[in-house]
């Protein structure tokens, strides 16, 4: 999902399988050397990530990797969940299905023998079959049950459960087992075309009840409900690391690596790791970081096309911006282009204009929903739709019966780019009397300050794990989203996802109905405003291979590999 979107950058993971929230204190910018050159900009398209078979990697080595924070909640179908949370459980929990940079998914043979998809009468029943060498650390098979599970938390009916998403679980009518216990047969209540991106991350028979599936992960890993090539050998939360040694149990190919750790560094500090040859990998890099890195010895620069999208989004649960005039004032006054320079400068880069959140420009069917509702920058006009809301300026800030129209904005870790971004932002809104704080935050504040909803006006990201975007149309608009924050949503627009799109049985015809949809949404709500996808630009230490397997973010577009296959070349 897009957590079948997650939160990104900083990240945070709220969705189901597609999207991920992706908190984007880091500066979704990124480029390299300084200043601006006179050559043509440039975009960025495909993967980049040194994909090598295993034949050409050695057995054994070390790696570090940075991670943005280790998550209070550990579960990543848990709606509080991020982009960082499925970073870690993907290390030590079933991969059952693994997807090629271009979106084409398949069943992992270490956990699958069988994943089909048919039509019974009138509805899409979907088989998994288990391979029986399957186990939880713990001894427990893997069986139907665990797929029985993972709906239970999910499919919406238990509003005890606080699920990431509950798109296309909430379409099954029933998770049985089939010819014996290492089979589960799924059945629709209708025709369902992206059954592909279901039940990803299926869990732990054990997580079993609304107290486990919400509280057993919280500051807990559970490493003996993981299983695969890895195991959790230590997770130290003070000390903010992971650290994954090949699994005794694991039934596969071994693993390449004798250890791998993940160390919570912000922006700046990942940088000076890397510098410092004290971490074998640095992502989402600006232009003054590769400058800053660009001597550093056995180093390798990666440039691929992001599947993330970073956003702003203002919270309607604030009286003074609980007005729709208002929050399309505010959307109108901002300058995407603005935003764009100061994040990609030194980059020579350029993309095409974002405009929803359902699919990428570069997509089949993409359609720029947020200009089919209107939206411009245009200051003068918002200027005028709050004076008609009846918001006079008292000086510099707007006021109302007593209320200032203002508004808290946390930033999340040191790096400049992200400072810049937020007074730029700052500057914007003050053209038409809005006052903004500033908040700084630590990076590992991210996750929590999202979810307890903490904040005013927030930046942040969504990213997707697949291509299937309008499937998880709910996750992203619907008033229950863990995504969409703005709590500008209603049970209206739920009712119309429900019925003018998600009950079409094509994906083509769903693609369509759900692009026009999100225009008239967007019109109705005028709580987000997505600003850019920018490049995703990374570097690694000279020989590293198959990076970022994980899913949500990475230099591999789409892309899920097995984490066995990261390596060190020969």
């Amino acid at each position: 999902m897009k957590l079948q979107h997650k939160l990104l950058g900083v990240v945070a993971t709220g969705g189901a399988l597609a999207l991920a929230l992706a908190g984007c204190a880091g500066g979704g910018g990124n480029g390299g050397g300084g200043g601006e050159s006179d050559a043509p900009k440039e975009t960025i398209t495909g993967a980049d990530y040194n994909p090598q078979p295993r034949e050409n990697l050695q057995e054994g080595g070390e790696v570090v990797f940075p991670i943005t924070e280790i998550t209070p909640q550990m579960n990543p179908n848990h709606g509080d969940g991020s982009v960082d949370t499925t970073t870690l459980w993907t290390w030590y929990n079933p991969q059952t299905i693994l997807m090629t940079p271009e979106g084409e998914a398949s069943a992992n043979p270490n956990y699958l023998t069988g994943w089909d998809a048919e039509e019974k009468d009138g509805k899409t029943v979907l088989t998994f079959t288990i391979n029986p060498e399957a186990k939880f650390n713990d001894g427990t098979p893997f069986t139907w049950e665990s797929y029985k599970v993972t709906w239970e938390a999910l499919n919406g009916t238990n509003e005890e459960y606080s699920p990431s998403s509950t798109d296309g679980y909430s379409l099954i009518e029933s998770v049985e087992q089939g010819e014996d216990e290492y089979q589960a047969v799924v059945t629709f209540k209708q025709v369902y075309p992206w059954w592909k991106g279901l039940f990803w991350n299926p869990m732990h028979p054990k997580v079993n009840s609304p107290e486990v599936f919400n509280t057993g992960y919280q500051e807990e890993a559970h490493p003996e409900w993981g299983a695969g090539p890895y195991k959790l050998d230590d997770l130290d939360l003070n000390g903010g690391t992971a650290t994954f040694v090949p699994n005794e149990n694991w039934w596969g190919d071994k693993p390449l690596l004798d250890k791998v750790t993940f160390r919570v560094l912000d922006p700046v500090a990942m940088v000076n790791a890397f510098q410092n040859g004290e971490i074998d990998y640095a992502d989402n890099l600006t232009a003054d970081n590769l400058e800053q890195l660009k001597d550093v010895d056995g180093a390798v620069t990666y440039r691929a096309q992001r599947t993330a999208t970073n956003l702003f989004q203002i919270n309607a649960e604030r009286p003074q911006f609980a007005d729709l005039d208002v929050r399309k004032a505010m959307l109108m006054a901002i300058d995407r282009e603005q935003i764009k320079e100061v994040m990609w400068d030194g980059l020579n880069y350029t993309e095409d204009p974002v405009g929803s959140l359902l699919l990428f420009p570069f997509q089949d069917g993409y359609v720029d929903a947020l200009s089919e509702a209107g939206w411009e920058f245009n200051v003068d006009e918002a200027n005028s739709i709050l004076d008609e809301a009846g918001w006079t300026l008292n000086g510099d800030v707007r006021e109302k019966d007593g209320v200032k129209l203002e508004g808290r904005l946390p930033i999340f870790g040191e790096d400049p780019i992200t400072q810049a971004r937020a007074q730029v932002i700052q500057q914007q809104l003050s053209k038409v009397g809005i006052a903004v704080e500033i908040d700084a935050r630590p990076a590992s504040d991210f996750s929590t300050v999202l979810s307890t909803k903490d904040w005013d006006l927030v930046m942040l990201g969504f990213s997707s794990s697949d291509p299937y975007g309008v499937a998880y149309m709910c996750q992203v608009y619907c008033s229950d989203s863990s995504l969409n924050l703005s709590a500008s949503g209603n049970e209206d627009i739920d009712k119309r996802i429900a019925d003018e799109v998600a009950a079409l049985p094509t994906a083509d015809e769903q693609t369509a109905a759900g692009l026009k949809l999100e225009s008239e949404i967007i019109q109705e709500t005028w709580g987000i405003l997505p600003l850019y996808m920018g490049p995703w630009i990374s570097m690694a230490k000279e020989g590293l291979a198959n990076l970022t397997p994980e899913t949500y973010t990475g230099l591999d577009l789409f892309g899920l590999s097995p984490v066995e296959n990261v390596g060190w070349e020969k």
